[in-house]
């Protein structure tokens, strides 16, 4: 059978290449003329994963079979209309798919149905700072329609609002942006299947985040299990609820809640495998091949995973560490093999190489890698991850390390 991926960049790497073990043939589309998931693809053609013509005709010039996307929000609402002219098989419909792509609309479908998130309003380059917001500052900006922190900015004044949304709207295809009240908060993430539309929680994690100037957000570790594990009724109902909300039937579901002093909030939500390579560390911990799932159904094998647990139960201690690193040109890097010989290391991967040179870092684009650390408890893991970061080395021409550690633990 023939599968179109859309996007070839890192987070898709393990999908294209398990497409191929599957004994599947695989069309990826990426705007890129040489993305890392070129090489194990069957076919390469160079187009945004967002022109949906273009991704439909080129469904129809290879006949495929069926069309997916991983790690990534808005290519979702491509692949269900592509699915849709070509009555090809898909999780979503097309309204649904617009819903969890687009916070115009999510953010209405959550008031709408009393589902707790931040107070907002949408702005476009009109505003100007002495119209008034109804909003408290501190405020969040960000765009409609894109991911991975780009044009997201914490803002303190009307003037820094209206000085930055030229700024946000350029990373959109939008003419407005949303505008959020900030809210102090630890952020966790939900990863869950669902199952004619039955939710079954997979994992929660605590997303470590940092700030660089306006630059909020940026994600550098998902750790299991969550410090907020004790709110499980509730992170579960809110979870349920959206499911209803949203008329999501059958599928992966990620959401992003917050945990501050007014209660658990809803950030943000999407339909698919998460961008922290969860299709990785799913399966470790609950043993449900998520991504495996995802690729079968697309290609209308339907299946469903047999799920007799709950984050509840999971022993296990594991963190996905995204790590960056200061800007300079990579010399060398420590080898993937020799890393995973450490205590602990289950899977790596570098975003960089030798030659590469590394920008500041503004947002999530800007990673160097990942690694997936365990351990039998939490001190354990704590230990493995110190000491993996002790061992990984980025070097520029000066031997200088260039490799961050975010969080010491």
């Amino acid at each position: 059978m023939r599968l179109q991926i859309l996007g070839g960049g890192n987070n898709q790497l393990n999908a294209i290449k398990r497409v191929r073990q599957m004994g599947h043939e695989v069309v990826l589309v990426d705007y890129f003329d040489n993305p890392p998931g070129k090489r194990y693809a069957n076919f390469h053609e160079v187009a945004s994963t967002f022109d949906i013509g273009a991704n439909i005709d080129i469904g129809k010039r290879y006949s495929i079979d069926g069309i997916m996307t991983i790690g990534t929000d808005q290519p979702i609402y491509t692949a269900a209309r592509v699915a849709e002219e070509l009555e090809l098989p898909s999780f979503l419909n097309v309204p649904t798919a617009l819903a969890v792509t687009n916070k115009r609309v999510m953010k209405k479908i959550l008031k709408d149905n009393n589902i707790p998130t931040a107070n907002y309003r949408l702005v476009d380059k009109s505003f100007k700072k002495n119209q008034p917001l109804g909003l408290k500052f501190p405020l969040v900006l960000k765009p409609l329609d894109s991911q991975g922190q780009r044009g997201v900015y914490k803002l303190n004044s009307p003037q820094e609002v209206e000085d930055n949304i030229p700024s946000t709207l350029s990373f959109s295809r939008e003419e407005e942006a949303l505008l959020e009240e900030f809210y102090p908060s630890d952020e966790i993430t939900i990863s869950s299947w669902v199952k004619e539309g039955s939710t079954h929680m997979l994992t929660i994690t605590d997303r470590g985040i940092f700030q660089r100037d306006k630059h909020i957000g940026i994600c550098f570790s998902h750790d299991f299990p969550s410090k907020h594990i004790g709110r499980y009724s509730e992170i579960k109902e809110i979870n349920e609820n959206i499911t209803q909300a949203f008329n999501i039937k059958n599928g992966p579901l990620y959401v992003q809640m917050l945990v501050g002093e007014e209660g658990i909030i809803v950030n943000e939500i999407a339909c698919r495998i998460g961008g922290a390579y969860e299709d990785i560390f799913i399966p470790y911990l609950t043993g449900v091949d998520i991504l495996g799932l995802v690729i079968d159904n697309s290609l209308g094998i339907r299946r469903s995973p047999n799920i007799k647990t709950s984050p509840l139960d999971i022993k296990k201690h594991l963190s996905v560490q995204l790590f960056f690193a200061h800007p300079g040109k990579v010399k060398e890097v420590t080898p993937i093999e020799e890393l995973l010989k450490l205590p602990g290391v289950i899977h790596m991967g570098y975003n960089v190489s030798p030659g590469s040179t590394i920008e500041k870092i503004k947002n999530a684009t800007a990673r160097a890698g990942y690694i997936i650390i365990t351990g039998d408890s939490r001190e354990d893991l704590y230990n493995n991850i110190n000491n993996t970061f002790k061992s990984l080395k980025i070097t520029d021409e000066d031997n200088n390390n260039l490799a961050i550690q975010t969080k010491i633990y």
